[in-house]
């Protein structure tokens, strides 16, 4: 059946339509088999003991992207965990897309909030549930069974690429290397993305910016060994007592970045890039409703849309001290940690910003304490332009998928490697995601709804063939 479609499309967009439609019925369960899979092999990239789990990903993928159709595929090695990359190139004289994800994912703890095994994945409530079920597992399976199907059924119009990493979670440094050194290797028109979402399942989007990332770890050391806190309360500086306090003092009372230097670089958005930012369909008593808050919170002067597009921020992302078993511990402990995250906003360099965080905090910490300060990895903002080819392509694509234009959206995340791509290989992104804000990526209970993985797989052919069509209309 075909659905969203307008009488006014062409017999043959029609046809193409349905070929896909049909190619998808058939083969559901294959796609979610395979998807499972892969989601099964906890590939956590911040943790040493999956290296093993980082290894057997990579050897799937490389296997089943020979199945899907690709000329070539490689596990090839880089500084950090491998890289995989496979190409079909039907004409060196079409033009080349590069399609990029990452088969990393995040830790699933606290392991006890999830409703069934982070690793064990299952269809419940029309949702695959899982860790790496959106991100970026499921949104990357899409790119895969999309070009499956342009494969087999010889419909592929360009030339294409895939460049699948393992480290997208915790800094993706080995990519970074290995773009420096492979730039012939993975030339390319454009690089194509999922690993975004959309306003809302009826509201389809692209995402046309994303905040960089600063991300900082922070010890606070008090005395040689966890002391009684009757004995030595009171006389010696409690490390936990006294990083919550550093902590707080990060932003003032209009939820403001106090670390010196912080805004100089901001890049602010116009009072027109604002309106329109705001144009985009969005409902605060569904957001708080979501979320189960009462109010939303933030920089002042600035839209809930606004805070998380076009504004940095200053997160603790996880703290620890002390005592936390059940029970009671009466202690003041010797050291106190955290990690904090600071979002970024284009023209602010995440390495200048590492270092003003590190002078700040070890400026404002008391003498009664030492302090450790660590940078773990960070990247660059990136905001893509919408007068484009890939743009227009896309938008066309999405039409013709959901029967509705897309919106232009900023999003609040982060996928450093975007902008190191424009820098290091001079090739743009486009950001073309299904995700849901109510996906809960990173969180315990990550799910995709299936609706959204099977449309995104029957709207990526439509973009690669007006992408081939517009690029050759410009060459002439």
């Amino acid at each position: 059946m075909l659905f969203f479609l307008s009488s006014t499309f062409e017999p043959q967009i029609l046809k193409y339509m349905t070929d896909i439609k049909t190619y998808i019925e058939l083969n559901k369960q294959r796609f979610l088999d395979e998807l499972f899979e892969l989601i099964r092999i906890p590939s956590i990239s911040s943790k040493e003991e999956h290296k093993p789990d980082m290894i057997k990903t990579a050897e799937l993928l490389k296997k089943k992207l020979i199945e899907a159709g690709v000329d070539k595929a490689e596990v090839l090695p880089t500084i950090g965990n491998p890289v995989v990359y496979a190409e079909k190139m039907i004409n060196p004289s079409k033009p080349t897309i590069l399609v990029y994800g990452h088969y990393d994912v995040m830790p699933a703890e606290p392991l006890d909030l999830w409703k069934t095994n982070a690793f064990e994945p299952e269809i419940r409530d029309e949702k695959i549930w899982g860790r790496g079920a959106d991100d970026d597992k499921g949104q990357m399976w899409m790119q895969v069974k999309a070009f499956e199907f342009m494969s087999k059924t010889n419909t592929l119009p360009c030339n294409v690429k895939f460049i699948l990493e393992g480290e997208e979670e915790n800094g993706s440094k080995g990519l970074i290397d290995f773009c420096a050194k492979n730039k012939e290797l993975l030339k390319a028109d454009i690089i194509l993305v999922s690993d975004t979402g959309m306003i809302a399942q009826g509201i389809p989007s692209i995402t046309v910016g994303l905040r960089g990332l600063c991300y900082m770890e922070v010890e606070v050391i008090g005395p040689n060994r966890d002391l009684h806190s009757g004995l030595f309360g009171g006389a010696v500086a409690n490390p936990a007592n006294i990083l919550t306090k550093l902590i707080a003092s990060l932003t003032d009372d209009k939820n403001q970045i106090t670390i010196k230097g912080f805004y100089d670089d901001v890049l602010n958005a116009t009072e027109k890039e604002r309106q329109e930012l705001n144009r985009a369909p969005f409902s605060l008593d569904n957001y708080k409703k979501a979320l189960d808050i009462a109010n939303v919170y933030g920089e002042d002067g600035y839209t809930t849309i606004e805070r998380t597009g076009i504004r940095p921020t200053l997160d603790i992302n996880g703290i620890w001290s002390g005592y936390i078993e059940p029970g009671a511990k009466t202690v003041i402990p010797s050291v106190a940690s955290a990690k904090i995250s600071m979002r970024l906003v284009p023209n602010q360099d995440p390495e200048k910003i590492a270092v003003l965080f590190e002078k700040h905090f070890r400026a404002i910490a008391p003498d009664c304490v030492k302090v450790n300060v660590k940078s773990l990895h960070g990247g660059n903002a990136y905001v893509a332009p919408i007068d484009t080819p890939a743009f227009e392509a896309a938008s066309l694509a999405i039409e013709e998928a959901f029967g509705k234009k897309p919106v232009p959206v900023r999003s609040g995340g982060s996928i450093p490697i975007i902008a190191t791509f424009e820098q290091v290989l001079g090739i743009k992104s486009l950001l073309l995601g299904f995700g849901l804000e109510s996906d809960a990526i990173h969180s315990p209970n990550e799910n995709f709804p299936l609706f959204n993985f099977f449309k995104g797989i029957e709207t990526i052919p439509g973009f690669y063939r007006h992408f081939t069509e517009l690029i050759e209309k410009l060459r002439g």
